[in-house]
């Protein structure tokens, strides 16, 4: 089989594509043809180890000391299940599928290897593969700060840092279904779209400070690095709670002395797919996608996401009809 794989850390030009043997399935495991997946953030991070402060040990060794140990990037993808082990249950043949296999990565192959009992769901027909991709890196990670880490009410007052991104663009979708009132940071250029997502008011980063906002919050989502305890503890009410998707070791100490402050990894479940993708049946949440390119761009999809300026996702799609398609969605360049 074909798959993106890297072998040394560095810049876009370390992935390419080779061949790989196809996997098996083992006895309770079911292979998956990947028609798409996404380059996020995380594969950003593991191939470029641009880590957050404190934590480049750590993710070497975690990831690979002197070079990768996982070979095949992405940790998510959408496709359809060609093969099951003997002792698979409530699947079948033929079932169109959304995968997540995250910090195991695998998705940027034409097949994909999954525990039955994995991280996965069943398709909504109302999504292309391409859309579905795009879902599990920013849903998951939105819904699981949002609702298990930051207990999100009714009501509550949200500000989210980096609503455009594939986290953020979740959160706020997320949060405005909650029945929280979202305000979203991010640039002007994209201040329409986070509105059209649910946000009722929104702030440019480039034309006002963050900290000068007069507002008070009962969460504060970053997924930025731009919104430290130091920075914004004056915008939140007395039991506000900052959310620290992506922060440095020096957040993670205050964490231990300071329970407002709430980081950690996200995990993502079965159980959190599956209420993704109810919401998608019901019309409550669709994927942000920036843009697609074919499985043969891989280098230029890492470029892209290289530079920062990504609104939600970044589609891999392994099959040349699966081009990015949708609301908020842009076509194979």
């Amino acid at each position: 089989m074909k798959a993106a794989t890297y072998h040394r850390y560095g810049g876009p030009e370390v992935v390419s594509i080779t061949e790989m043997p196809r996997p098996t399935p083992g006895e309770n495991e079911v292979l998956i043809k990947v028609h798409a997946s996404t380059v996020s953030a995380g594969d950003w991070r593991l191939r470029s180890l641009e880590v957050p402060r404190g934590f480049g040990l750590a993710v070497r060794a975690f990831a690979g000391w002197s070079r990768p140990r996982q070979p095949v990037l992405g940790g998510d993808a959408a496709g359809v299940i060609v093969e099951k082990g003997a002792g698979v249950q409530g699947w079948g043949i033929g079932d169109a599928v959304v995968a997540y296999p995250s910090a195991k990565m695998g998705g940027h192959a034409e097949y994909l290897l999954m525990p039955a009992k994995g991280i996965l769901a069943l398709k909504p027909e109302r999504l292309s593969f391409a859309e579905a991709a795009a879902i599990p890196f920013g849903g998951l990670t939105a819904l699981e700060f949002l609702c298990d880490k930051g207990r999100l009410k009714a009501g509550e007052k949200v500000l989210i840092v980096g609503a455009s991104g594939a986290v953020g663009s979740a959160a706020v979708q997320l949060a405005r279904h909650l029945g929280a009132e979202v305000t979203a940071v991010c640039s002007g250029a994209n201040a329409a779209l986070v509105k059209d997502l649910g946000a009722a008011h929104v702030v440019d980063y480039k034309a006002h400070d963050l900290a000068d906002l007069a507002a008070r919050f009962d969460i504060i989502l970053d997924t930025t690095e731009t919104a430290p305890w130091s920075r914004v503890r004056h915008l939140l009410t007395r039991r506000g709670r900052l959310l620290v998707v992506s922060g440095g070791l020096g957040s993670m100490v205050r964490m231990l002395f300071n329970r407002r402050i709430i980081g950690g990894v996200s995990m993502g479940s079965t159980e959190g797919l599956e209420r993704l993708m109810q919401l998608v049946k019901e019309g409550a949440f669709f994927p942000l996608i920036d843009r697609g390119y074919a499985f043969e761009q891989v280098a230029r999809a890492h470029a892209h996401v290289d530079t920062g300026r990504k609104t939600g996702a970044v589609v891999l799609a392994m099959l040349p009809e699966q081009q990015a398609a949708g609301a908020h969605t842009a076509h194979l360049e």
